[in-house]
């Protein structure tokens, strides 16, 4: 929950620095300060686009996922009948291996 707040936060800083450029480009501040400002919010925000991408779910957790799915696959269905068969008769547990 966290990590979804801060990501709303970030995206407000965001939003609210590219109002202030905006401001800042119909205006003229005396002694050229408008460039300086600018040059200052246009880093402010590619700070914050890149803080917004790095609050992505973790890139660990994104790995695991992707994996999660393969070994199953390869066991097929006949691995799980077995298993919910040995469960009716109360064989719990993980089969052993069996060896060839």
């Amino acid at each position: 929950m966290a990590m979804a707040s801060n990501r709303v936060e970030l995206t407000t800083l965001k939003k609210l620095l590219s109002e202030t450029d905006l401001i800042l480009s119909t205006t003229e501040l005396p002694e050229n300060r408008t460039a300086r400002c600018r040059e200052l919010l246009s880093s402010a925000i590619a700070l914050t686009n890149d803080l917004i991408s790095q609050s992505k779910p973790s890139t660990a957790a994104t790995a695991l996922g992707r994996k999660g799915g393969s070994v199953t696959a390869q066991r097929g269905s006949d691995y799980f009948r077995q298993l919910a068969a040995r469960r009716k008769v109360r064989g719990g547990g993980r089969p052993r291996k069996e060896t060839e």
